[in-house]
């Protein structure tokens, strides 16, 4: 029987799957298609959803699109590159916007948006996250404007007749907070659609999927200990029994401090009995060592699992006929990858490594969570009666603190001179009026001459970070601006500003030994030293937030560890907390300043640090590592 569903195409947006996430949450079943599909693949489609993606549709590389699909009699929602491609489609014009918009925004709502069935019981001025060069230039006949923000007059469109609906923001993510409502009204009012999704339904369907998927074959199971790979776990026990499971959690020396036996200790003790630990950290040391690019370094850490994977299985004596590998990949760590069709790279994770790839293609990998989001398989695990210390752990990816340790052999390209001046020129000529006259005048800001992994419309960039500074050198931190809103303003506004900067920081410490001149770009690389200098920085951080009743609070910290200091045994740490719902967009935490201060002092007292900053950067423009 065919099932009533919401189509979304997916143009290679970040956020497509989130899209279809949204709605099956919703209740309502929603799959993901290519736009390229035929017609005939569309049956039971209640409506349609184009989704963003990172091409223009202005220009020749963009995604194959079967117009035919514009002629259905079937409502249809465009987002971001969606909005742009009805708009075209129809006989609008589409260009580059005279400014474009990366994170918060505030639609509003025109005299006919307040009428719109689209925009029912949404308020007049709403937030909405924008991630968007391009923009609307010129509206298709028949289309009206329901919706504009300061810097996006046609942010919002409709077309009664033909049923036509688009928006350039996201409603997908949570930083569009009535974006649901949206979606809500498009299915329900405008489509139709009655309810025919839950939570039940996913979990027999990803049970019945692993029975499928292994036939009468065993699973081994990396086991990072993290939440991703637990809840696979359990899935895996769940549907075939323990005695046919064996995970593998691999000590690769890029574990947080005590992290291997803290995660062998909780598996024991909620009756996991079918895992064995193995110290593999010298391996993955020599894997990474020199290297400095940071997708090589996770194409390497990749690997190195693979080869120790096949070590154990010879070692354990498994019979390869017999036995599958099942990794808790999620649905983010592909379409970051490039894994579907019409997406972009934003950084390559180490369960998409060729070893693995080779490994798919021949129906040797099972992957029970790979359509689903962080905040679904929190959900599942719960489901599966799994404790809280299990489930709501800070993700820890497979290559840990490894790719939150930057390296550099130390010395800056003639590109990255070049880039870095421009970054410089840029930032020197961003107007930052949210800061009151007292706090402009103390305020110094500069570019690191070191770069990040960004994300904007969908696109990877590998930029500079700008820092702002409110003090003298060694005291900026007791200068903090007490509203955390001007800093996330400044940030975006530098960010959304400029083409050589993906990501903004505030310094909270300088030892005050050292001027801005005694900083330089060093030579370092992963090494245990520089490894053991971030698990006592992250350490007291993941303490502090513990015992003060933050951790739950915080999605994700990340401690980075750059090699900008003042000779090359020290180094500068970033504090990274952020919150997010589904690791597609977040907010760096608000943090309260007692706090901060007491984490930051008791950073500062250990040897080697030269600096603490702390990244002001949303997710847009920035990824959530710097790596």
């Amino acid at each position: 029987m065919q099932r009533d569903k919401i189509t979304v195409l997916d143009f290679g947006s970040q956020y497509a799957h989130l899209i279809a996430k949204r709605f099956r949450m919703l209740g309502y079943y929603s799959e993901i298609a290519l736009p390229s599909a035929d017609i005939s693949s569309l049956e039971g489609s209640k409506g349609i959803v184009f989704s963003g993606g990172p091409a223009s549709v202005y220009e020749e590389d963009v995604p194959e699109f079967n117009d035919k699909i514009l002629s259905l009699d079937i409502p249809i929602l465009g987002l971001c590159y969606g909005h742009h491609l009805m708009a075209k489609s129809y006989g609008g014009t589409v260009g580059k916007a005279p400014v474009g918009e990366f994170g918060i925004a505030h639609l509003e709502k025109t005299e006919a948006g307040k009428s719109s069935e689209l925009l029912n019981g949404v308020d007049d001025t709403t937030q909405v996250w924008m991630s968007h060069q391009d923009g609307v230039l010129k509206l298709a006949p028949g289309f009206e404007v329901i919706g504009s923000t300061k810097d996006c007059p046609y942010a919002a469109l409709q077309d009664l007749k033909r049923k036509r609906f688009s928006l350039q923001c996201h409603c997908e993510v949570k930083d569009t907070p009535e974006g649901n409502k949206i979606f809500e009204n498009f299915a329900s009012t405008i489509c139709g659609m009655k309810k025919n999704w839950d939570e039940d339904t996913v979990l027999n369907h990803i049970l019945e999927g692993i029975k499928e998927d292994a036939k009468d074959k065993n699973v081994l199971l990396f086991l990072s200990g993290g939440v991703d790979s637990t809840v696979a776990f359990a899935l895996l026990n769940k549907a075939l029994g323990q005695d046919r499971v064996l995970g593998l959690h691999i000590d690769n020396g890029f574990m947080r401090k005590n992290e291997s036996a803290q995660v062998a200790e909780a598996y024991h003790s909620h009756g996991f009995t079918n895992f064995i630990v193995e110290d593999a950290s010298e391996s993955f040391l020599k894997a990474v060592e020199g290297l400095t690019d940071p997708q090589k370094k996770r194409m390497a850490v990749g690997e190195n699992f693979i080869t120790v994977r096949n070590e154990v299985v010879a070692r354990q004596k498994l019979d390869e006929d017999k036995w599958m590998l099942a990794q808790g990949t999620l649905y983010p760590d592909i379409i970051e990858s490039g894994g579907t069709k019409n997406s972009h790279v934003i950084k390559t994770h180490h369960n998409r490594v060729d070893g693995i790839q080779k490994l798919i293609a021949k129906g040797l990998i099972i992957e029970p969570l790979k359509d689903l989001y962080k905040d679904e398989v929190r959900a599942i695990g719960k489901k599966l009666g799994l404790e809280d210390d299990l489930v709501m752990r800070h993700p820890f990816p497979g290559p840990g603190l490894s790719i939150n340790v930057l390296c550099s052999d130390g010395k800056f390209s003639d590109a990255d001179k070049d880039e870095f001046e421009k970054a410089k020129k840029e930032l020197d000529g961003i107007r930052l009026d949210m800061f009151c006259e007292h706090c402009s005048q103390n305020l110094s800001r500069y570019v690191l001459p070191v770069r990040s992994v960004g994300v904007q419309g969908d696109f990877r960039t590998y930029r500079f970070p700008a820092v702002l500074d409110f003090g003298d050198e060694g005291q900026g931190f007791s200068h903090l601006p007490k509203k955390w809103e001007k800093l996330e303003a400044a940030s975006s506004a530098i960010t959304n500003n400029s083409k050589y900067i993906n990501r903004c920081i505030i310094r909270l410490y300088q030892n005050p030994s050292l001027k801005n001149e005694d900083f330089s770009l060093q030579e370092g690389y992963c090494t245990k030293d520089r490894l053991d200098q971030i698990r006592e920085a992250d350490n007291i951080m993941l303490t502090a937030l513990h015992k003060n009743g933050w951790y739950t609070k915080v999605f994700q910290h990340l401690t980075i560890n750059l090699p900008y200091a003042s000779k090359k045994e020290h180094c500068s740490i970033v504090l990274r907390p952020l919150c997010s719902e589904d690791v597609m967009t977040a907010r760096f935490a608000w943090l309260p300043q007692d706090l901060l201060t007491a984490i930051v002092s008791d950073i500062a007292a250990l040897p080697y640090i030269d600096a603490v900053f702390y990244d002001l950067s949303n997710k847009p423009p920035a990824t959530f590592g710097w790596e």
